[in-house]
């Protein structure tokens, strides 16, 4: 590692009901990878903002290069070499991945875009970076793990200096997981100084050299990867210690009644012949590799696809799902992967949000009854834990944690016995990650009925009850918990039939 090129120290940024940084410290060296962790609402993204001219610090100082600075708008921190690359990719679809990448600084002909002329530099970029990636592709033809290539070069692009990812593999594959670690070794070597936020432990160990840790907006303490414990970072985070200890043995009865039953599901090229039964109270783990159809099959389920042939029975009796809205009646709940997508309207409130899939029990003639409203939704954010000033805040304003037990929430409230929980703790931290999988166990104990779709294998062994497998729109296994290992799943994950 070589100098400090950033220094942040006594960061304080305050919003009302809300001191998101308290004189928070951290430094980035020429040349290293430095995580950024903590739990959900630890204020790590507020930080980067403070950095990259998104917020004004109230007080505190940033020294970059050697100089005092304080970056107003997002354009002045990348003019200076500081880029972030967020965790939702901010690409449009429509244009060419060069004209993404040069957006707002086109080459110019005459008065003309000089597309040939970007394509050109587009490539230079992608040398540089080792990526084999067309610069006159549609984005929208990409792979998501392109996409967020496409951005590491549009950093790049900017002269970079210092890059913070923000949850950079969130959404990537394994293969594509490593591409991405090939690259920041690159930048490494580039002397490119690197924050890397992330909540996947193991990514930490592997690619960063200091680990810095906040906990509710303060600063804990910074750390020596490789010389500190997946443990001692826990520790760090949330202030007491977790165990991820894997089920042994499924805790649903023999004789438990089946509640929902699928037969020969077909959608499209994803869903071919599905069929699997759920049980009251059981967690049953979809597992399978990205690509395997345990997301279309799901969605086909709740009316969100079109299915072109098979049957569902809930509690014995045959239904037709045309739509979320025959799925609702029928008491199936959908927690999306994508839950800014699907799951919360991010300019509404918490009250808003939490009642909105019943909201027919709120309304009085004409009008809402608001205190009805927000006094469940209060229920509801003091039984979950949810960190938010009141239930009159908009969702926008939460972390990523927070927003998803306020989807949570809105199923509760609904009291459906079905819950489709889809990648449930994604770019969630391992704080509020506990707390989802002690809330979802309670609700398997309350006799709620729980398919939960996950990518991260210590989450499919640590709650599943019995584990159904895909592998390209096919089931190509099901197993209990107690014979269930990685092995045995990811044989059946990537078996085809």
């Amino acid at each position: 590692m070589g100098d400090i090129i950033l220094t942040m120290k006594d960061i304080d940024k305050s919003f009302p009901g809300v001191h998101a940084l308290d004189h928070v410290n951290f430094e980035v060296r020429k040349g290293e990878v430095h995580a950024l962790m903590g739990e959900n609402g630890a204020g790590k993204s507020t930080l980067m903002k403070v950095l990259t001219g998104i917020y004004i610090k109230d007080s505190g100082s940033i020294v970059y290069e050697g100089k005092e600075v304080e970056f107003h708008t997002t354009r002045e921190a990348q003019d200076a070499g500081v880029v972030i690359v967020h965790q939702e990719l901010n690409m449009l679809g429509h244009l060419t991945v060069a004209q993404n990448i040069f957006i707002g600084r086109e080459f110019k002909k005459g008065i003309g875009i000089d597309d040939k002329k970007m394509n050109e530099e587009a490539a230079k970029l992608f040398g540089k970076l080792h990526i084999d990636i067309d610069p006159a592709e549609t984005m929208s033809n990409l792979t998501v793990g392109k996409q967020q290539m496409c951005e590491i070069a549009k950093a790049i692009s900017h002269k970079a200096k210092v890059i913070i990812f923000d949850e950079p593999s969130a959404a990537l594959t394994e293969a594509e997981i490593e591409e991405l670690f090939k690259i920041i070794r690159d930048l490494r070597k580039q002397q490119i100084g690197i924050v890397y936020i992330s909540h996947r432990m193991d990514e930490i160990k592997v690619i960063t050299d200091r680990v810095t840790v906040m906990r509710d907006g303060t600063y804990v303490g910074t750390l020596i990867t490789k010389d500190c414990t997946k443990d001692d970072i826990i520790n760090m985070m949330v202030g007491r210690v977790i165990y991820e200890d894997p089920k042994t043995q499924s805790s649903v009865p023999k004789n438990a009644p089946v509640v929902l039953k699928v037969e020969n599901l077909n959608a499209g090229r994803m869903v071919q012949d599905v069929s699997f039964e759920l049980r009251k109270g059981e967690i049953l783990g979809f597992s399978g590799l990205m690509g395997a159809g345990r997301t279309e099959t799901a969605r086909a389920i709740f009316g969100a696809d079109p299915k072109t042939s098979g049957n569902i029975y809930i509690n014995g009796k045959k239904v037709e799902i045309n739509s979320p809205q025959d799925a609702v009646k029928c008491g199936i709940g959908y927690l999306s992967e994508d839950r800014k997508r699907f799951g919360i309207v991010v300019q509404k409130s918490v009250a808003e949000n939490s009642t909105m899939a019943a909201l027919e029990n709120f309304v009085s003639g004409l009008f809402i009854n608001k205190k009805s409203e927000n006094k469940i939704a209060q229920e509801y954010v003091d039984s979950l834990a949810t960190k938010t000033p009141s239930v009159d805040q908009l969702v926008v304003n939460l972390s990523g944690g927070n927003q998803q037990k306020v989807v949570i929430a809105k199923w509760l409230i609904r009291n459906c016995d079905i819950l489709i929980f889809d990648e449930p703790t994604r770019g969630i931290d391992v704080g509020a990650k506990n707390e989802i999988y002690k809330l979802m166990n309670r609700l398997a104990e309350e006799g709620k009925s729980i398919i939960m779709i996950s990518s991260e294998m210590t989450e499919i062994l640590r709650m599943s009850d019995r584990i159904v497998v895909m592998c390209e729109g096919k089931k190509t296994g099901e197993i209990g918990i107690e014979e269930a290992s990685q092995e045995t799943i990811m044989n059946m994950a990537t078996r085809e039939i």
